[in-house]
């Protein structure tokens, strides 16, 4: 019987969340907690790097996360970004965030149209000959940088966040019966908290492949696996899930 799950992302800002449709529709709780958490590297390590931001002539932003921590250290650098420095979002919705630390400008802000990376990669390609400097966390793929790699283009990464674990503090209760991840460091993060963790009859969810690959990995029954044919979200999983449960009663 599912009475409490643990979703391992922060808790959703709008009440129309279909997690909260789900909790009152089943009558669980959801504990929103991640197991993971995002911290800027230091000035000191940044400079370890030896990368000058103002050798590059547009960045390359993959996140919210990234923008903040770009301008931050920009900040801490006290450096004075150029006014023709042009950016490149993923998506609208990052490219907009710019917003909150750089004055917009059509004229040099540009992003992709589908939030995905192949697509990104098309607009950089109108603008071959920028140099491009990439935020990234210490943990990322090498999606973007084979993308960029058969496109010939000027580009650098650079670490300026990491991905660190966000651990249970002593006593914190640990009594879920289903747990859902959605990055394999958030896997990682539970072994690191809990190395003698059992999984017995808790519930196990994840979205990603990679996130799945790792919980089969770490040796831990998966239960439920999104996104699928009939669930492309988590919530929609979730839902599935839950419904065939209620049936067993």
């Amino acid at each position: 019987m599912i009475k409490k799950i643990l979703v391992s992302q922060p808790q959703p800002s709008s009440e129309k969340s279909p997690y909260f449709n789900i909790a009152q529709k089943y009558g669980v709780e959801l504990v929103f907690r991640p197991f993971i958490k995002v911290e800027g590297v230091s000035a000191k390590d940044f400079r370890k790097e030896k990368v000058n931001i103002l050798d590059y002539t547009a960045i390359v932003f993959t996140s919210r996360t990234a923008v903040d921590n770009f301008f931050r250290i920009a900040r801490e650098q006290r450096l004075t970004i150029p006014e023709d420095m042009k950016y490149f979002g993923i998506s609208e919705t990052v490219s907009l965030y710019i917003q909150k630390y750089a004055v917009y400008r059509k004229r040099k802000v540009f992003f992709g149209t589908t939030g995905k990376l192949p697509e990104l990669v098309a607009v950089m390609m109108k603008h071959k000959a920028e140099k491009y400097l990439i935020p990234v966390s210490d943990v990322h793929d090498d999606h973007i940088k084979t993308l960029l790699d058969a496109k010939g283009l000027k580009y650098k990464e650079v670490v300026m966040y990491r991905t660190v674990s966000n651990d249970f503090k002593p006593g914190e209760k640990f009594d879920y019966d289903m747990m859902i991840f959605f990055t394999s460091a958030g896997v990682q993060a539970l072994k690191k908290n809990f190395p003698d963790f059992k999984q017995d009859d808790i519930k196990i969810g994840t979205f990603g492949p990679t996130t799945a690959q790792a919980v089969r990995d770490a040796g831990l029954r998966l239960d439920i696996e999104a996104p699928s044919p009939g669930a492309p979200s988590m919530t929609a999983a979730l839902d599935l899930f839950l419904k065939e449960q209620s049936k067993k009663k």
